[in-house]
């Protein structure tokens, strides 16, 4: 399973971003998409996951209202809808894979992460 994730970029404050991961090596029925960032001296931390086969969402609640996960499943592609872009959101942002549903939340359960991609968000 290859993952690619791209989008990121340098945002102003209240500005919108849309990253994408590309998912390759598959098919993902059965497989949670997860969205994960790590700022510099933080832990890795759980953004939002989407179970590839019902579209079932969960989210960060600091981010709940203002990013949205999708997957095209056409496309093998995940996306984030970052939008309302704060400081806080500053992070390099990774998708990664596993399967089934349970401990969505936990990254040392995902089994395959594509690259990061960096959100800088200017105040």
């Amino acid at each position: 399973v290859q993952l690619q994730a791209y989008g990121g970029g340098l945002v102003q404050a209240g500005g919108s971003l849309r990253l994408s991961c590309a998912a390759a090596g598959r098919t993902f029925s059965g497989y949670t998409m997860g969205w994960f960032r790590q700022a510099p001296g933080k832990e890795r931390e759980f953004v939002a996951a989407i179970f590839w086969s019902d579209s079932n969402t969960r989210y960060k609640d600091s981010v709940k209202g203002r990013f949205t996960i999708s997957r095209d499943k056409a496309k093998n592609t995940v996306y984030l809808q970052m939008n309302s872009l704060k400081p806080e959101d500053a992070a390099v942002y990774y998708c990664a894979a596993k399967l089934y549903w349970s401990d969505y939340f936990r990254p040392h359960m995902y089994t395959n992460w594509g690259q990061g991609t960096q959100v800088t968000v200017s105040s």
